[in-house]
């Protein structure tokens, strides 16, 4: 059974980091791209940041400088590591995949087969 398994989510205060693990299960990532996407409560689902199935890495406006998608095939685990975090960074955070999405299709969640169940940040003092 292909999942994806997403870990490291908490309460931080602004400023603070975290790191987000993404773990599949059921398949290798080698070949597929992995998004990261949140959504806050009352709001509409955005994609954050996503590596293509090529590596080339794509991130929303609003966390550029502060986030860093990086993927480890020998972990099978793709992270997500967010510095500087703000309250309006708190929501769910997903993860999901697609095999053989290049460029930067991989931000949109549209196209992506499989999904994580999320995981909460939230960002306060």
């Amino acid at each position: 059974q292909l999942q994806l398994v997403e870990s490291g989510g908490g309460l931080v205060q602004p400023g603070g980091s975290l790191r987000l693990s993404c773990a599949a299960s059921g398949f290798t990532l080698d070949y597929y791209a992995i998004g990261w996407f949140r959504q806050a409560p009352g709001k509409e689902r955005e994609g954050v940041s996503c590596i293509s199935s090529g590596g080339s890495t794509n991130y929303a406006d609003s966390v550029k400088g502060r986030f860093t998608i990086s993927r480890d095939n020998a972990k099978n685990t793709v992270y997500l590591q967010m510095n500087s975090l703000k309250p309006e960074d708190t929501a769910v955070y997903y993860c999901a995949g697609q095999k053989r999405l290049y460029g930067s299709s991989c931000q949109n969640a549209g196209v992506m087969d499989y999904w994580g169940k999320g995981t909460l940040v939230t960002v306060s003092s």
